[in-house]
């Protein structure tokens, strides 16, 4: 084949040109692409005025990651000559952040903008919505999503719980956290309180420490306290303005647990089925854009935050070698135990490893070496 003599001569792994050769077996995928783009046009009138109330599990103080709901909120009104007005409450206004999910399910809101991995206490098929230890990253996530059949996964788990679901952002690969001791061993990690969600924390677990699911405002009193003994959040623009660095001045990379964490829109199925079909496509092309914006946003912030950390004594260290090897040997383990015993988390697990294997060998080729050779001359 001439994709497999050129992925030879270009000298990209045996894994990488084995599942490439294989990808190029199946079938394209048949997930049509989004039917809106935030171009979609205004609504005219003759549509009845509604109103929804989005409830956040961020608060204001985090503008990027919070004001994903409100680009959603103001594009909605925009395209609709403001007749599908949507008002966003940060968390804690209505119900508390963690609890966003369980207000749209119950009908208290009709939606909610949240990461679907603190839900995982109901069932760990939730962390495939965000992210999962070593998973994917944001670009791969959007083409898992949009393209790859991820959509119709995830929206079958989630019709248990009355929910539709809409990506609705993204923080790119996500910083290791922040420690008040260095961490340079598992035996360092034993007994050790840290404030992390998802299925990070029970790979935290396995490793000895204590995972802690604490909302994004609570975590600095909780640092500030001796509470917990590490907490992570997003990346260093979020994490400055939280002022982690005042008590923490140890600051790890990477967050292997999420290397692409994408927020979601979630909606009452219910709710949802009674918008007219002009308003169900003004609110899913503000979605795409909010998705796409959020994740630009912070890649223009983080550099300049990162540097004031830094100029403000914080430590940036690497996670060494020993706790990322336990840490991918864990959670491998975890998904095999849990996909032996619950038939929904097996499903999306099966299809969500296969692409993410053919998306790390398409990356392996010109993505890693561009990468390589740039990151070599900075």
């Amino acid at each position: 084949m001439q994709r497999r003599n050129f992925l030879a001569k270009a000298t990209v792994g045996a894994a990488a040109a084995a599942a490439l050769a294989a990808c190029g077996k199946k079938e394209e995928s048949k997930a049509p692409a989004p039917t809106s783009s935030p171009a979609a046009p205004a609504v005219q009138g003759g549509l009845p005025e509604i109103k929804w109330r989005l409830t956040s599990s961020f608060p204001k103080s985090l503008d990027t990651i919070y004001g994903g709901a409100e680009v959603l909120a103001n594009r909605v009104r925009a395209m609709t000559n403001g007749k599908f007005d949507i008002r966003v409450f940060a968390g804690g206004e209505i119900v508390p952040g963690l609890q966003a999910l369980d207000a749209v399910q119950q009908g208290t809101v009709e939606c909610c903008h949240t990461c679907s991995y603190y839900y995982v206490g109901k069932d760990k098929t939730f962390g495939f919505g965000t992210a999962v230890p070593f998973g994917m990253n944001a670009r791969q996530m959007n083409a898992w999503i949009y393209y790859g059949g991820g959509q119709k996964l995830l929206d079958e788990f989630y019709s248990n719980y009355n929910i539709v679901s809409f990506m609705g952002g993204n923080t790119g690969v996500q910083m290791g956290g922040w420690f008040r001791k260095e961490v340079k061993t598992l035996a360092d990690l034993n007994g050790l309180k840290m404030r992390i969600a998802g299925l990070g924390g029970n790979v935290f677990a396995a490793l000895g420490a204590v995972p802690q699911q604490i909302a994004g405002g609570d975590i600095y009193p909780a640092l500030e306290k001796g509470t917990i003994d590490a907490a992570e959040w997003v990346g260093p623009y979020d994490d400055e303005k939280l002022g982690f660095y005042k008590v923490a001045k140890n600051y790890y990379y990477p967050g292997w647990w999420e290397p692409g964490p994408v927020i979601h829109f979630f909606v009452n199925k219910k709710e949802w089925d009674k918008l007219p079909k002009e308003y169900q496509e003004a609110f899913q092309a503000a979605a795409y854009e909010a998705n796409v914006t959020m994740m630009a946003e912070y890649d223009h912030k983080n550099p300049a935050a990162l540097s004031k950390l830094l100029q403000n004594g914080v430590k940036l260290q690497a996670y060494s070698q020993e706790i990322l090897e336990a840490a991918y040997k864990a959670a491998q383990q975890i998904y095999s135990d849990e996909a032996a015993k619950n038939p929904a988390f097996k499903k999306i697990h099966a299809e969500f490893d296969k692409y993410r294997k053919t998306q790390n060998a398409w990356f392996s080729v010109a993505e890693l070496r561009m990468d390589s050779f740039l990151q070599s001359h900075k």
